[in-house]
């Protein structure tokens, strides 16, 4: 087993108040609760994770989600409350399979995306090359 150090950048966030949503965050997902959430209206988001490797490649860890061969990884959007509660309301998928295989060799990835859709809203749905460009 060895270990991809995985940093995502979002790009172009929608808002803090879009369409129906106010006060968005998005955040990537470690198991069932939001990570690191960021303003909808900050001008970048960036996580930086640690994904276990196996032969395969199969992914693994806290922020891996999926059954192997089809592992991803959830940015996930919601409204903070007054009560600083997360409240999901859309999740976007990042395929670990597009990772490129010289950048998992290598140990370290980044990709980076626009997390707005075509409608001025959060992007939701499979975020697929070129939509993440890695690096």
């Amino acid at each position: 087993m060895t270990e991809l150090r995985l940093r995502l950048i979002g790009e172009h966030l929608p808002g803090a108040d879009c369409g129906e949503f106010r006060d968005v965050h998005v955040a990537v997902q470690r198991g069932k609760d939001p990570e690191g959430p960021v303003r909808g209206d900050a001008a970048e988001a960036v996580w930086d994770l640690t994904l276990d490797v196996r032969p395969g490649p199969d992914f693994r860890g806290p922020y891996v989600h999926g059954r192997p061969g089809t592992r991803f990884l959830y940015l996930t959007w919601g409204e903070v409350g007054p009560d600083g509660a997360f409240a999901m309301f859309r999740r976007a998928k990042i395929f670990c399979a597009d990772i490129p295989a010289a950048l998992v060799a290598r140990g370290e990835a980044e990709g980076r995306m626009s997390l707005t859709d075509d409608k001025g809203l959060p992007l939701c749905a499979g975020i697929l090359p070129p939509e993440i460009r890695w690096s």
